[in-house]
């Protein structure tokens, strides 16, 4: 791959065209990658782009790592907007902006915004949109719904969707593996783990239209006390969805009005 990423050869040219020699400065750049490779450097910096649903998708140290995980958040989400037309969606914290243009390639009828507390993460998300062709995707600099207030963006949206910072400043993963190079803001809340998921559950139904989902990643032992704060907000059709592993990865809810009936049961 680092090869490959220097030369811009692809895997079969490689194989192909084995005998063919390299300058001295695609050696000594092949060698430094590799150095940073062996002292855990994710693949994905190094080279600068990971995929996701299918695309390829430009990262930065400046953003977390695209991870098939996520794009069970986008699944439900895209199920979710089948009952919609032309529906208003809001992501929190986009990072490189995945889960937002994702959204807004396969629905070209929805107004899609983004949002992110970092200014070099959303220029990265910037990019990628550019890049990819989401031309209907808005972003706003700022911290979860603050950042929307100096825009011309909707009162209330139908979706709202989010893969905030979950994992618990106690927890040891931070220390290991590609954690550990990836932006600590996006990765934890220096608290439980839950700080940022309770201020986006509590700022939702604020923004939400009736009928609306809020969508969340969250940690893989965090399904049962987010969906007790999504009921607790007074969300009705609660559920939490598993990923690959089996593991609790996404939940989510629907806001209704007052007048609207009954909420769910944690199951």
């Amino acid at each position: 791959m680092l090869v490959s990423h220097v030369t811009g050869l692809s895997r079969v040219q490689l194989i192909t065209q084995d005998t063919r020699a390299l300058d001295a400065a695609a050696r000594q750049q092949i060698s430094e990658l590799a150095a940073r490779r062996l002292a855990g450097e994710p693949m994905a910096y190094l080279v600068g782009e990971r995929e996701f649903f299918g695309r390829t998708f430009q990262v930065t140290p400046a953003v977390l790592i695209p991870r098939p995980d996520t794009e069970l958040l986008v699944e439900q989400a895209l199920d979710r907007m089948e009952a919609f037309d032309a529906p208003t969606v809001l992501d929190l914290g986009t990072g490189s902006g995945i889960i937002a243009i994702t959204i807004a390639l396969a629905r070209r009828d929805a107004r899609v915004w983004a949002t992110d507390a970092s200014a070099e993460a959303l220029a990265v998300a910037t990019g990628n949109a550019q890049a990819l062709g989401a031309t209907q995707l808005h972003t706003a600099l700022g911290d979860w719904y603050g950042a929307l207030a100096k825009t011309d963006a909707p009162r209330t949206f139908e979706l709202i969707v989010s893969n905030p910072p979950y994992i618990a400043a106690a927890d040891d993963h931070l220390g290991q593996g590609d954690l550990r190079f990836e932006p600590a803001g996006a990765l934890t809340d220096h608290s439980d783990g839950l700080q940022h998921l309770r201020a986006i559950i509590t700022g939702a139904p604020a923004h939400l239209a009736s009928g609306g989902w809020l969508l969340l990643e969250h940690g893989y032992d965090q399904g049962d006390a987010v969906r007790v704060l999504l009921l607790d907000a007074g969300f009705a059709q609660v559920f939490t969805t598993q990923d690959l592993a089996g593991q609790d990865r996404c939940s989510g809810g629907q806001w209704r009005d007052q007048n609207a009936a009954g909420r769910s049961s944690l199951k």
